[in-house]
C-alpha cells in the first residue's frame, strides 16, 4: 500500500474542509477501503461505470482542514456511523490522513485564502501527479446576499467569513487551479466567486447534496407530475441525531436548507403547492432527536388529487443513514468535477442537478426522467471533449 506522499500520477486527491466529519470520515473509509479492493466501494457509485476511457483512476486519497485535533480514528469512532470490523482494517492508514487546523475564523479574509492556498500546494506537493478536487464538507451557515458583489475586491471589503468560511476556501481552491464542489447549503457561488472561476477555466459543482428524502421527493413528484395528478398539500419531517442535526436547530443555519428543500417542489411541478388555499401547504420540518445520531428518518405524507378531484394520498418513511447515503456522492461528484476540468469545463454545471437540492447555473433539469437523462448526456460529452483534447495535445 502506497503512502500519502508516494501518490500514483493521475490519481485523485480530495481536498475536504470538515475533513474529520460524519461524511467525511466516512468517506475516508470507503476510499481506503477502494484502495484495496476496488469491487467493495464502486457498485454504490453512480460514475461507477463512467469515464472508463478518461483515465480517472480508482486510486483516490484525502486530505483538509478540520477544527478537532483528535486521530482520524477516534473521529470515527465518534461519529459512530460505521462498525469496527469495517474501518478498523485500515486504521493504520487512516491515521496518516492529512489534516490540519482550519484557519482561525477571526483572520481576515484575504489572509485566510493565501494561507489556505499554502495549504493546497503543499496537500498537492505530497501527492504528486494527483488530480486535486476541493469538497465543501463545512456546517449549513447563516445566510449572506453577497450577489451584489462585482469583484473579489468588493467580496473582500463585504463577507463575514467568520459566519461563512466556505468562501475562503472556494477562492484558495480555485486560485489554486482546483475545482469545486459545494455539498453544503452555503451560497458560495455567488457571480464574483463564478467569474474568477470562468476566468481561470474551473467547474464549480453544487449546492446542498440531495441523498435521501429530497432525493425521494424529486423521484415521486416527477411521477405524480407525469400522470398529471395534482399535489394538494406534503408535509415533510426529517429526524436526526447527528452534528448537522443540531446545527440545524439554529434557524438563520437552517434556513437556506429549508428554502431548497421547499422550492423544489414547485419547481418541479410547475405550480406552487397549497396555491387554492391560498398559502403554501408543502412543509418541511427539520427536528435534532440525538438518539438516532447518523441513522436519520424521515416522513413524508402527500395529498394529491386524481379525475374529479377526488382525495389521494401516499405515506413514505425512510429510515436512512445519513453518511453512508451521502459519502459515494461526494466522491462522484468529485469524480465529475476532474472530467468536468479535462473537458474544459468551467463555472456552474447545471446538468448535475441530479446531485443537488439547488443547482447553481442556467436552466438546470428539474424532473427525474430529466436529471437522468442530462447526466447520461453529459457523460458523452466529456468523453468526447477529452479525447478531443488529448488529441490536440498530442499533435
Amino acid at each position: 500500500m502506497l503512502h500519502s506522499d508516494q501518490t500514483n500520477a493521475d490519481s485523485l486527491l480530495l481536498l475536504v474542509a470538515g475533513a474529520k466529519g460524519a461524511v467525511a470520515s466516512t468517506l475516508a473509509v470507503a476510499l481506503a477501503a477502494m484502495r484495496r479492493d476496488p469491487a467493495s466501494v464502486l457498485p454504490s457509485l453512480t460514475t461507477g461505470h463512467m469515464f472508463a476511457d478518461s483515465g480517472l483512476l480508482q486510486v483516490t486519497w484525502l486530505a483538509g482542514w478540520d477544527t478537532s485535533a483528535e486521530r482520524y480514528t477516534a473521529a470515527i469512532k465518534r461519529h459512530g456511523v460505521l462498525p469496527d470490523a469495517i474501518w478498523q482494517p485500515h486504521a493504520e492508514e487512516l491515521d496518516q490522513t492529512p489534516v490540519i487546523n482550519a484557519p482561525d475564523s477571526a483572520t481576515d479574509f484575504k489572509e485566510q485564502v493565501d494561507q489556505l492556498s499554502r495549504d493546497i500546494n503543499e496537500f498537492k506537493s505530497r501527492h504528486q501527479g494527483a488530480r486535486a478536487v476541493f469538497i465543501d464538507l463545512l456546517p449549513a451557515a447563516s445566510h449572506q446576499d453577497l450577489n451584489a458583489c462585482q469583484d473579489l475586491s468588493q467580496l473582500f471589503a463585504e463577507a463575514d467569513v467568520s459566519n461563512l468560511p466556505d468562501l475562503a476556501y472556494t477562492l484558495a481552491a480555485i486560485k489554486s487551479g482546483v475545482p469545486v464542489v459545494n455539498f453544503t447549503p452555503n451560497p458560495v457561488e455567488i457571480p464574483a466567486v463564478l467569474d474568477e472561476a470562468v476566468k481561470i477555466g474551473l467547474p464549480i459543482v453544487g449546492r446542498d447534496g440531495k441523498t435521501g428524502q429530497t432525493y425521494l421527493k424529486v423521484v415521486l413528484a416527477s411521477a405524480l407530475k407525469a400522470r398529471n395528478l395534482l399535489v394538494d398539500g406534503w408535509y415533510s419531517l426529517n429526524i436526526l441525531g447527528n452534528a448537522d442535526g443540531a446545527n440545524l436547530m439554529d434557524p438563520d443555519r437552517a434556513a437556506e436548507k429549508l428554502r431548497n428543500k421547499t422550492s423544489l417542489l414547485d419547481d418541479i411541478l410547475e405550480y406552487e403547492v397549497g396555491r387554492q388555499y391560498g398559502a403554501p401547504t408543502h412543509k418541511v420540518h427539520i427536528d435534532y432527536y440525538p438518539p438516532r445520531g447518523d441513522a436519520k428518518e424521515a416522513w413524508d405524507a402527500i395529498d394529491f388529487t386524481g379525475l374529479f378531484g377526488l382525495p389521494m394520498s401516499i405515506r413514505l418513511n425512510l429510515l436512512g443513514r445519513d453518511s453512508i447515503l451521502a459519502a459515494p456522492l461526494v466522491l462522484d461528484l468529485a469524480r465529475w468535477a476532474v472530467a468536468l476540468q479535462m473537458a474544459g469545463r468551467s463555472g456552474p454545471i447545471p446538468e448535475l442537478s441530479f446531485y443537488f437540492k439547488k443547482p447553481v447555473g442556467d436552466s438546470p433539469p428539474l424532473t427525474f426522467q430529466d436529471q437522468v437523462t442530462s447526466l447520461a448526456k453529459l457523460e458523452r460529452e466529456c468523453q468526447e471533449l477529452i479525447k478531443l483534447n488529448f488529441s490536440k495535445l498530442n499533435l
